[in-house]
């Protein structure tokens, strides 16, 4: 998997330099891409979300567009619509910005559900369906939404049925003092999302969600990965667990995990790392919990300490038939 790690790493040094910090959020959207998934950003504004998916998308070639969700947005607004054309006497469809490579949208749950459910089927089939015909998106497809965690009045939150197409949830969190200086030095002078060039194609991209499907995995681990859903369905605290297709994506992030850090073969740890990322957004605490100020991390901390992960020994780590 040197070629996978070789494109994250090129990724990984454009976007920094106009991406200060965020490290490890970087290197698990990477894994969303590779995944052929999706993310949702739950942060506060005005922490990067925008400049971190347009450097992304820059740093790849691709097309990029934003949506910025409102109560009045509707679906053929996203989707685009087919309008007659006097001159010619024809029907012509018209793309709206869901027919982009990187998408961003932007307080997500600020659109009504209608909206919602329009973009998150596109965002599962890669492909729309307007008037009866099928246009398919351009691969590779990729969406970031972001919501306001804090900010209820005038949203429509997304249900557990469309949180579960999200292959992750991640935060960005607020950066360190030392990269806040860093920030408040260097962005004040200038715009330096322009300083982003093409690193990577598309099609390397394509060809690196196809390589991780090669990406092994043991009996063991999988044992491991089946173990940790089945205890978010089995925990006294949980009152939701986590559907088949949790077990799917925890298992396809715990491969392009392992491929990002050049390996063509999981270890556990491959496993543990996306786990809060994978399952957080999948399981509901019971309210009885959320009082006591458990919340869903909690809970899936206290199941990775309770579950013992496989210890393997050399030859079957590293995936060795001979």
């Amino acid at each position: 998997m040197k070629f996978i790690r070789e494109l994250a790493e090129k990724i990984n040094n454009e976007v920094h330099k106009v991406v200060i910090g965020l490290d490890e959020t970087l290197k698990f959207v990477l894994t969303g891409l590779l995944c052929s998934g999706h993310v949702l950003l739950e942060d506060l504004p005005g922490v990067g979300k925008t400049v971190l998916c347009k450097a992304i998308a820059s740093s790849i070639g691709c097309s990029f567009k934003r949506i910025q969700c409102t109560p009045d947005l509707l679906s053929s607004d996203i989707l685009g619509t087919t309008v007659y054309n006097q001159k010619s006497g024809d029907f012509t469809f018209r793309k709206g910005p869901l027919f982009t490579r990187f998408l961003l949208v932007d307080e997500i749950n600020r659109a009504i559900p209608r909206t919602q459910s329009a973009l998150l089927e596109a965002m599962a089939e890669g492909q729309v369906t307007i008037e009866g015909t099928t246009h398919p998106l351009e691969k590779p497809f990729f969406v970031i939404a972001t919501q306001n965690p804090i900010e209820f009045q005038g949203t429509f939150p997304l249900p557990e049925a469309q949180l579960d197409r999200f292959l992750m949830r991640l935060s960005l969190g607020y950066p360190s003092e030392a990269d806040e200086r860093f920030i408040l030095r260097r962005f004040t002078q200038f715009v330096p999302i322009e300083q982003i060039k093409p690193v990577v194609s598309p099609q390397d991209i394509i060809l690196a969600q196809n390589t991780i499907n090669q990406v092994t995995i043991t009996e063991d681990l999988e044992t491991y990965i089946i173990q940790i859903i089945r205890s978010t369905r089995e925990h006294e605290e949980i009152s939701l667990g986590a559907s088949p297709r949790g077990l799917i994506f925890l298992t396809k992030a715990s491969k392009a995990f392992a491929a990002i850090h050049g390996r063509d073969f999981v270890i556990p740890d491959d496993v543990k790392a996306p786990v809060s990322k994978v399952l957080s957004h999948r399981i509901k605490v019971k309210s009885s919990s959320r009082m006591k100020k458990r919340s869903e991390l909690d809970v899936l901390d206290e199941i990775l300490r309770n579950i013992p992960a496989p210890v393997e020994d050399d030859a079957k780590l590293t995936g060795d038939r001979s």
